[in-house]
């Protein structure tokens, strides 16, 4: 029901925003005149495609390539979008002064041209940010009661499947052995596959190199393709699962707990904050892996947690997409001070789901140095 209610969302959206994309911009733009049937029915190709791609996530449908073609639309779309609300707000007032006709139409040639250009460049920086390689972000936290300084590497919201794959998790294997790691953490949608379709894309998880070891917690994307499955998968390569668990390693209690996405799916794998902090060191700091920061609006925000580290906003994707995460997240990315003795880390993520675009929001490994 979920699956269907996204899916029909999800239309309304996509002819929503092409429709706007069309009629108050690219149908207005002079430039195009000869071209506007052949735009007209380019624009109609592309909803459907769009549609198409929605409807068929559930089935698995699509190769690779159509994949990554659709989903590219995807992103241009959302841009023409933003470009066209920006060319509205210019239009409309500079329409209504009391310009003659040559000057009234050198002004709006000027002003098709810049947004035009505006476009192309917001397009091509945008996939240039998606096809790039993580960069490593270093942050320095302070924690109280730590007893000596901990190096922490977080990696999330990965996303292998249709089009990443092992090589690319295999440069970020190779980036976290780089940064001398006590502790690595996966803090969910590390895959958007079923565990039968895995095969070896996840083997360079073995490679990792960390004192204490690599922890997972779940994100959404996991109970999407069979979360049991993945997470047995993940143990049998190394890799230990903190599901509303935790373990005292290296001077601090390392908490997990399952997703949000559990309670809307109504699935017995669900987030359980008191089970996670059951018998933990009082002497120690608490960090707490959870995909969603979200879930911190769950809780009494009197639960003895010193840092919490999250994913799943993408830090928004695509400028400025980031504004209407924070409906429904309370934070994008970056470090927040939660409460009083609670800090919140939110990293804008490794991969991408959708659109292979990043806009003022670059994927990325962080090393978090934890100091006293």
């Amino acid at each position: 029901m979920f699956r269907v209610l996204f899916a029909l969302i999800a239309t309304l959206v996509i002819v929503g925003m092409n429709y706007y994309v069309y009629t108050r911009f690219l149908r207005r733009v002079g430039l195009f005149a000869r071209v506007r049937p052949w735009l007209k029915w380019g624009m109609v190709a592309v909803v459907g495609l769009e549609i198409l791609f929605f409807m068929t996530l559930r089935f698995d449908t699509l190769t690779s390539e159509v994949f990554l073609v659709i989903a590219s639309l995807l992103g241009v779309s959302f841009m023409l979008f933003c470009v066209a609300l920006v060319y509205d707000l210019v239009h409309i007032p500079l329409m209504r002064k009391s310009y003659d006709a040559s000057r009234r139409m050198v002004l709006k040639t000027l002003l098709d041209v810049t947004m035009l250009i505006l476009a192309v460049s917001y397009i091509l920086k945008g996939f240039v940010g998606g096809f790039s390689l993580p960069k490593v972000t270093e942050v320095v936290v302070r924690l109280r009661g730590l007893s000596k300084p901990l190096e922490v590497v977080q990696v999330t919201d990965v996303h292998i499947g249709k089009v990443l794959g092992k090589g690319f998790l295999e440069e970020i294997v190779r980036s976290i052995n780089t940064l001398g790691a006590d502790i690595v953490v996966i803090t969910g949608d590390l895959v958007d596959l079923e565990v039968e379709k895995i095969g070896d894309a996840l083997e360079p998880l073995r490679d990792i190199r960390s004192t204490y070891g690599v922890y997972f917690v779940p994100g959404n994307h996991e109970y999407f393709h069979g979360v049991e499955g993945i997470l047995a998968h993940l143990e049998a390569l190394h890799v230990k699962v903190l599901g509303n668990t935790h373990i005292n390693i290296g001077g601090i209690n390392l908490a997990g707990v399952y997703d949000l996405m559990a309670n809307r799916m109504n699935h017995p794998l669900k987030p359980d904050i008191k089970a996670a902090l059951a018998g933990c060191d009082a002497d120690m700091p608490t960090v707490l892996l959870a995909h969603q920061p979200k879930y911190l609006t769950q809780l009494s925000g009197n639960e003895p947690l010193d840092l919490v580290l999250c994913g799943h906003t993408h830090g928004g994707q695509i400028f400025p997409f980031g504004l209407l995460v924070l409906l429904d997240q309370p934070y994008v990315y970056g470090l927040y001070q939660h409460t009083p003795r609670t800090q919140v880390f939110v990293s804008s993520g490794a991969g991408y789901w959708g659109p292979p675009v990043r806009v003022m929001a670059p994927s990325e490994i962080v090393k978090l140095s934890l100091r006293s």
